[in-house]
């Protein structure tokens, strides 16, 4: 997405570069942030949290790799340990049971070899895709639920149906979407599992 200009300036600290990136990555991050965080301020301090580490650990960018797979990467881990931390206070995980595979998958923080979409962007696209292909009242309530955050009150008030049905939707997408992602990703059960919560 960024050309070798933009990257080089952007380790070299100019100003402007970082503008570029932020602008044209804050959106595509600030959508993918949602799929596992609901708390729009704590969407916002992860985003703002994660450009500043990608500010302090320019030096280290390699105008040959991907800065946008880096930073999503950032954006990633930064949701994993917040829910890490909600799940552990809630008792509803033990990371004791997650395998060394899954850990993988989830905690790598790398820089990808080729500019091509990262595992979180292949991962939101194939997400965005299973919404896409859902029934069309389904489609609307899990949207407005679980992307938009809306109360499911809210959302049966709206569409003009009962809460029972708002909550057997989203209930029948989540099935739908977990079984369509886990046919293409079937090592991230945990990341797919966190998506689709």
């Amino acid at each position: 997405m960024f050309d070798i200009k933009t990257k080089t300036e952007l380790k070299r600290g100019n100003p402007s570069a970082f503008k570029e990136v932020f602008r044209l990555l804050y959106p595509r991050l600030k959508g993918y942030c949602k799929l596992f965080i609901t708390n729009q301020n704590q969407v916002e301090d992860i985003i703002q949290e994660s450009f500043i580490t990608l500010w302090e650990k320019r030096e280290s960018i390699k105008p040959n790799k991907s800065v946008e797979s880096y930073v999503f990467v950032i954006v990633r881990n930064r949701c994993l340990n917040v829910l890490k931390k909600q799940k552990l206070e809630e008792g509803k995980i033990e990371l004791d049971n997650l395998n060394a595979i899954e850990l993988q998958y989830l905690y790598q923080l790398d820089f990808i070899e080729k500019e091509e979409k990262s595992m979180e962007e292949m991962l939101t696209a194939s997400f965005q895709n299973a919404i896409e292909e859902l029934p069309n009242r389904m489609k609307k309530v899990f949207t407005k639920c679980k992307i938009e955050g809306r109360k499911q009150k809210e959302v049966a008030k709206e569409l003009g149906i009962s809460l029972k049905m708002v909550e057997k939707h989203i209930s029948k997408a989540k099935q739908q979407i977990r079984k369509k992602l886990l046919q293409q990703y079937p090592a991230l059960i945990v990341l797919i599992a966190l998506f689709i919560e």
